[in-house]
């Protein structure tokens, strides 16, 4: 299992959803992977504001006046969090950790899973990250991974089933996994179902190695009910590392965001990942909820998927983008927003609920834009004619092909089901 800026990964892994392809030996990091070689790494000392564009892009501002994800807890199964920083002092609920996973929970031991609590509920105090649900709460675990080189504290940390099942017993609603591997860790599947079980709504990472030849399969976020996220940037185009396949569900922000670039937790770092993108739409998920308490998961995710920027067929999901990229503002907006019905799991074909359709291959467009061109303004869902109609800019879709690290691909992919 991995996870964490690409200094380290931690390595995870059980059961499937026949949303993968084939699997490869090396097992790929939801992980942030800190910029590097190509690009530079900037530190900001104090401000993390700058690399914050995707507050900007979703509307955050404008969400905030409807939800601030006040009275919701989001549980962060991760390499602890740190609830010492600036943006998350009163922000972690370190007392209601389940005993069994309670251990080294507010220590983290690379500084990836405080960026990712700080992403879902960071108040930006003291030049810190401001959060896209800042009223939210987090409740912390740490699990052992790869990145964890202190054996005797490896030893005494959790494997990541033992945290995700402490999560589902505590009252967080949502559970972040921003990590994952291609092989399945012995109980994890397990956990996961119990998670979802008890009504929980997961967010997971899909992975950062596409470019090591794509068709990995990221556990967990490959398990039947998980919501898989992949990352893409600014113009909404997916990162060339973001793993794609049949088990990608939403994509969110997760090019150039702020990160920790450390453990001593005095400068932040410019990073990207499908962790960030996680942490993202698990925030997202956290708005939602807080406007309308009395929902299911099911009818959160409903949403999220509904209102969803994408060009292409609703009930023909991309391998890269899923459903499409998250727009959280466009339910917000919508008062009486009909959220589907609260016992129906809205990827229960993508999950082997029922029979899917057999779905044809779009054809591709017989005048494609230009490699990168971003396809923009796309009419949005419920924002009543108003100005912002843009499909949260997204980047390189065109009818029915996406354009990723200068290549053109297909969008359509074949359904999963359960194995």
């Amino acid at each position: 299992m991995k996870a964490g800026m690409s200094r380290g990964k931690p390595s995870l892994m059980i059961g499937v959803r026949n949303r993968r392809r084939a699997v490869s030996v090396c097992a790929a990091v939801g992980a942030l992977a800190l910029v590097s070689g190509g690009l530079a790494s900037h530190a900001f000392a104090d401000d993390a504001a700058p690399q914050e564009w995707y507050l900007d892009s979703m509307h955050a501002s404008e969400m905030w006046k409807t939800s601030t994800g006040k009275g919701i807890k989001v549980a962060v199964v991760d390499t602890g969090v740190n609830l010492d920083t600036p943006s998350l002092r009163g922000q972690v609920l370190s007392q209601e950790v389940p005993q069994a996973a309670a251990y080294g929970a507010t220590k983290d031991y690379v500084g990836h899973g405080t960026t990712m609590a700080e992403l879902i509920a960071g108040t930006g105090n003291g030049g810190g990250i401001k959060g896209l649900a800042p009223d939210a709460k987090i409740i912390p675990f740490r699990v052992a991974m790869k990145t964890m080189k202190d054996s005797a504290e490896r030893k005494l940390t959790p494997l990541a089933a033992v945290g995700i099942r402490a999560a589902a017993d505590s009252d967080a609603k949502i559970i972040n996994l921003s990590f994952g591997g291609a092989t399945q860790e012995p109980g994890e599947g397990e956990a996961i179902k119990y998670a979802l079980s008890k009504g929980k709504l997961v967010f997971a990472a899909t992975g950062n190695d596409e470019e090591a030849g794509g068709g990995i399969l990221e556990f967990p976020a490959a398990f039947p009910g998980v919501v898989g996220v992949s990352a893409a940037d600014a113009s909404g185009t997916v990162g060339k590392f973001s793993q794609s396949g049949n088990y990608v569900d939403l994509a969110s922000p997760g090019l150039n965001v702020p990160a920790w670039c450390d453990t001593t937790f005095q400068k932040y770092c410019n990073a990207s990942g499908t962790s960030a993108a996680s942490a993202i739409a698990s925030a997202s998920a956290a708005l939602i909820w807080s406007a309308h308490p009395a929902w299911t998961a099911n009818q959160v995710l409903h949403t999220l998927i509904d209102t969803a920027g994408r060009t292409w067929d609703k009930d023909t999901p991309s391998k890269y983008l899923g459903y499409g990229l998250i727009r959280p503002r466009l339910v917000l907006e919508q008062a009486n927003i009909n959220p589907g019905p609260p016992n129906v799991d809205p990827l229960a074909q993508e999950n082997g609920g029922s029979s899917a359709p057999s779905v044809t291959p779009a054809a591709p467009n017989s005048s494609p834009s230009a490699k990168g061109e971003a396809v923009a303004k796309a009419e949005g869902k419920g924002n009543g004619g108003g100005g912002n109609t843009q499909l949260w800019a997204v980047g390189g879709v065109v009818a029915g092909l996406v354009v990723i690290g200068g290549g053109v691909f297909a969008l359509i992919r074949t359904r999963r089901r359960a194995t």
